[in-house]
């Protein structure tokens, strides 16, 4: 307990009674002794966003034709494939599709892209977090 004690002022001590390397105090002493410091932003400035609205909601999924992504997210078969049993126990209508990306989103290939858009009526991509 006394060691604890010990520590916690010292800490405190740090905190209120700072010192730089140099020796100097770290609180100016007054305007005189004020310095100018320039900091940068490390993180940049993103780029704009652009916001597109999402695609319309189908009326039904009687007949239609539902691609399930997996991007290679960890555990995202597993989800993919409870889901896709799921809707083609629950929609038996629907056609189910199920694609392996394993690279990520942004690294589908534009001919799966454009398969999606020429055979598929809607598309849920596992993104991760």
């Amino acid at each position: 307990m006394r060691l604890r004690t010990t520590g916690i002022v010292l800490l405190c001590l740090g905190l209120f009674c700072a010192v730089s390397p140099t020796g100097r105090p770290t609180l100016a002493a007054g305007p005189a002794a004020a310095e100018t410091l320039t900091v940068y932003n490390p993180m940049g400035a993103p780029p704009p966003v652009t916001l597109r609205p999402q695609a319309p909601r189908l009326d039904t999924l009687k007949g239609k034709t539902l691609y399930f992504v997996n991007t290679g997210f960890i555990g995202g078969d597993r989800l993919m494939a409870v889901m896709s049993d799921w809707f083609k126990a629950n929609y038996p209508d629907t056609r189910i599709v199920y694609k392996e990306s394993g690279a990520g989103v942004s690294a589908l290939s534009p001919a799966l892209w454009d398969e999606i858009t020429r055979e598929g009526d809607a598309a849920i991509v596992g993104l991760g977090h």
